[in-house]
């Protein structure tokens, strides 16, 4: 599989300057020759414009998951599914 970019979907926030919250993690292609940058979908089809890339890489070991341990109950099913981190 290729280079796996992970990628946060936010709420709207509720101030101007204020962060969103993140409501789900998704898992995107990387983009051709920026492998640090998400592609323009996500594995589940998803616009990735304004989600926000995640402060670390994806886990490339078999049998790791691919996003972070704290935002398991966030992970988007489909891409999941996508990435075979069954």
């Amino acid at each position: 599989m290729s280079e796996i970019v992970v990628v946060y979907e936010l709420d709207q926030p509720s101030a101007a300057h204020a962060p969103g919250r993140t409501v789900r993690v998704h898992a995107a292609p990387a983009s051709l020759g920026r492998p640090s940058a998400p592609g323009p979908r996500t594995y589940c089809g998803r616009d990735t414009f304004a989600m926000a890339p995640a402060p670390r890489r994806a886990a490339e070991d078999p049998g790791v998951p691919w996003y972070a341990p704290e935002s398991a109950e966030l992970v988007c099913a489909s891409c999941d599914a996508a990435v075979g981190n069954d």
